[in-house]
């Protein structure tokens, strides 16, 4: 079965833009300075491949689309997640960029003192969004430990050497990274780090509130690994390969910063050649979810073949 991927993003961004505007404050709501400049850059036009994968995952484990609104409310705390870090990855003090998804970022347009409070107000709404979902206890305790988790700096586990880093840990590493001569092993922590995390998480969180089995979810986290690394990888070399305008952001930032990408340790084409086989690596997981898998699989492939 195949998949028309175009039509798989329009209706899983209609799903979550619905449900942002449910749980989102009014641009009318006080303080509007605040309430403002997080819908500005929540509505600023991204593509919601974090929501979608997902809605799509509770989908595949649950074999129908009853738990559609749920999942799209846990789709759109994980928007908000991911509309945090990017506004604080383009405050000054961090990337510094004026341009996100081809509007004026949000510090840019509101100040910066506005936009890093808009940043911690999205992201505290969001776990206020899984807390209040509306499944079984136990599923909402394992996403809220799932998605801490994907967005910490690695602390906090019961094992020893603790967690590996998720999201703030990898944006760490990447800042520490900066100047210095990259090395395969040095920007694959970063990529599983500061984007991989949060796209793995999507896609366990997913099949966590349709009740996935220990073994679906230990499959839906390998998938989501595998096609987390291989997003940032054509990341890395869309900002070589495209202009400004096609990206929606400034190109050329990572190059100019110095930053550990994958291109810059294995080149070009052998980047394209690596993402092609995380995708491979990625299908491969999901093997045993026969044709439900085919809407997941066609966003991996969209994830490697999308030119912004």
């Amino acid at each position: 079965m195949s998949f028309d991927v175009q039509a798989l993003l329009k209706s899983g961004a209609t799903l979550t833009d619905q449900a942002l505007e449910r749980l989102l404050p009014s641009p009318d709501t006080p303080p509007h300075s605040i309430h403002r400049a997080m819908r500005h850059s929540t509505f600023a036009g991204g593509k919601r491949l974090r929501p979608i994968l997902a809605i799509e995952a509770a989908r595949m484990i649950a074999g129908n689309h009853s738990l559609d609104h749920a999942a799209a409310e846990l789709g759109a705390a994980l928007e908000m997640i991911h509309t945090y870090s990017l506004i604080h990855d383009d405050l000054p003090a961090l990337d510094n960029d004026d341009l996100r998804r081809g509007q004026p970022t949000c510090h840019v347009a509101f100040g910066e003192a506005t936009a890093i409070l808009a940043g911690d107000a999205l992201q505290t709404l969001a776990f206020q969004t899984i807390g209040n979902l509306a499944i079984p206890p136990a599923a909402t305790v394992g996403i809220l430990q799932a998605v801490a988790s994907a967005i910490s700096t690695g602390v906090g586990a019961d094992q020893p050497g603790g967690l590996p880093p998720g999201m703030i840990g990898g944006q760490v590493m990447d800042i520490e990274g900066e100047g210095q001569k990259p090395t395969a092993e040095l920007v694959e922590r970063i990529h599983r780090a500061k984007t991989g995390a949060l796209i793995t998480v999507s896609v366990v969180a997913g099949g966590l509130l349709a009740g996935a089995s220990p073994e679906s979810v230990a499959r839906l986290r390998t998938f989501g690994e595998n096609a987390g690394l291989a997003f940032q990888i054509v990341d890395d070399v869309l900002d070589m390969t495209q202009d400004s305008a096609q990206l929606g952001k400034t190109a050329g930032k990572d190059t100019a910063a110095d930053k550990a990408t994958w291109p810059a340790v294995f080149g070009i084409d052998e980047s394209i050649h690596a993402a092609s086989q995380l995708v491979a690596d990625a299908f491969a997981a999901l093997a045993p979810f026969g044709e439900s898998a085919a809407p997941l699989k066609a966003l991996a492939t969209y994830l490697t073949t999308r030119t912004n």
